[in-house]
């Protein structure tokens, strides 16, 4: 079961950028809050940017030959006339 925590005495600039990057990420501060602690104590977990770093190596690691992008919009688009 979810806790609840209430936070005291937050400096104005730290609630300031909290706000900022909630409404940059259209969420609440809650949200914002919650995303913020979890990205600082779970480290395990990976970034936006270990995602994408390791997405571009999968793709690099394709044949070339094999995956063309015509090929895979058409397979995309299959189907949704």
């Amino acid at each position: 079961m979810p806790a609840t925590l209430t936070l005291k005495n937050i400096p104005n600039t730290v609630y300031e950028r909290l706000k900022m990057s909630a409404q940059a990420h259209r969420r609440s501060l809650n949200s914002e809050a919650i995303v913020c602690l979890e990205s600082a104590l779970l480290l395990n977990q990976p970034t936006a940017n270990d995602r994408l770093a390791r997405a571009r190596a999968l793709r690099t690691a394709l044949p070339k030959d094999i995956f063309r992008a015509e090929d895979i919009n058409a397979y995309k688009q299959e189907g949704r006339q």
